[in-house]
């Protein structure tokens, strides 16, 4: 029988949710999620998960955060002054934001909080801290 092994090839079908059943992504209607085991693409429970699943198989895996995106890093959560924000944003809970360093390294953010004069970002993955669950079906190993 064909099963998945470490450094295959897959495609998967997959919709991951947290633990109140909240879908955060989801293959369906798309393409299968298609990766090379071992390259680090994927978080390592996702890979994990998938070692020694059948052709056709499917199954749910609970996904540990420490195997997802880790801990909450309260280092990356910080308050900036509205005056460092260019002049026409207006800032808003939720909202994504991009900061660029000098070398040209790209980091995402989220505002969390809104005050007078600052606001207070989150430059955590919006998945750290928290426990994932996906359902897979392997439909292709190469």
């Amino acid at each position: 029988m064909n099963q998945v092994k470490e450094n295959n090839t897959v495609k998967v079908n997959y919709t991951g949710k947290l633990a109140d059943g909240q879908i955060f992504d989801s293959s369906e209607g798309r393409d299968p999620l298609e990766f090379t085991l071992g390259q680090g693409q994927l978080i390592p429970g996702f890979e994990k998960g998938l070692i020694d699943m059948a052709l056709n198989a499917k199954k749910t895996i609970t996904v540990a955060k420490e195997e997802a995106y880790g801990d909450i890093n309260q280092d990356l959560i910080q308050e900036v002054s509205k005056s460092q924000l260019p002049p026409d944003i207006m800032p808003e809970v939720g909202m994504g934001l991009v900061s660029k360093s000098p070398e040209g390294h790209e980091t995402n953010m989220r505002v969390v909080e809104v005050k007078d004069d600052s606001i207070v970002i989150d430059a955590n993955h919006p998945l750290a801290g928290k426990d994932l669950i996906f359902d897979l079906e392997v439909v292709e190993i190469k």
